[in-house]
């Protein structure tokens, strides 16, 4: 029976908080500056991060779960914390089909919330998750996951930059000849889509697409978009030229005195 009744905040890192829940038996969500995590009894159940599309839009983009389906699960059972039991009471989605596609989702968010080890920020006990109980997961086994996903995807190509930041194709680079997973990801780059938008785009695991863009930044033909240059600041306008109107009669003066002369 878990120990913690409280919220709190924590200056350590989350994979530390997530160590110290998971002793504890703890049950509600982590924050962390990348995502949340949330536990049942000191095991991580659903994991979700901006830098990830989320399980609906995997399912439904991938023509799994129609829209409406999903949109019916989400407002029926969304506050008893039953999506995902209601899917599979619908028929809508078979189980083992729901698990293997959480299990997707949760690794995917995991990874961004984990893989850099940022700062917990605090933890809520009781927090349930509205998509509800499918499959849990020992904290030591995500934590561990996360890492060997960051030290694969550093193998192929050690820029994180472009697992968060919009993504541009490099010009002049020879596409030629790429494996059809990659060409298809190249098509998605334009400049400002992230890895999560390219994803989503493809209906596809995040972390799939994301060693697809590694690769693809290894062969120099994705990087990092620059960020768009500010506009200058307006500087001082340029003074207008006034021409003054000429003194006749000098005029008239000085061409007596060169006549005279």
């Amino acid at each position: 029976m878990t120990r913690v009744t409280t919220t709190w905040t924590t200056h350590g890192t989350t994979s530390e908080a997530l160590g110290a829940l998971a002793a504890e038996g703890a049950t509600g969500a982590l924050s962390g500056e990348r995502g949340i995590v949330y536990l049942s009894a000191g095991r991580v159940v659903h994991a979700e991060s901006a830098f990830t599309p989320d399980l609906g839009a995997l399912l439904t983009r991938s023509g799994a779960v129609p829209a409406d389906g999903w949109w019916e699960a989400v407002d029926r059972g969304g506050a008893q914390h039953r999506v995902g039991h209601r899917l599979v009471d619908s028929g809508r989605l078979a189980a083992g089909a729901l698990e293997v596609c959480h299990l997707g989702a949760l690794f995917d968010a995991a990874y961004f919330v984990l893989a850099h080890d940022t700062r917990a920020q605090r933890f809520r006990p009781g927090a349930v998750h509205w998509l509800g109980a499918v499959r849990s997961v020992p904290v030591d086994v995500v934590v561990r996951e996360c890492g060997r996903r960051r030290d694969l995807l550093d193998r192929i190509w050690p820029d994180p930059a472009i697992d968060t930041l919009p993504l541009a194709r490099v010009p002049g680079a020879d596409t030629a000849e790429l494996p059809v997973r990659r060409g298809r990801t190249l098509t998605q780059v334009d400049g400002v889509r992230t890895a999560a938008e390219i994803a989503s785009a493809l209906a596809c695991r995040t972390y799939h697409t994301l060693v697809e863009l590694r690769r693809l930044a290894a062969d120099g033909l994705v990087r990092a978009a620059l960020p768009a240059a500010p506009p200058l600041p307006p500087g001082p306008q340029p003074r207008a030229v006034v021409w003054d109107d000429p003194d006749t009669a000098l005029l008239r003066r000085l061409r007596d005195a060169l006549e005279a002369l």
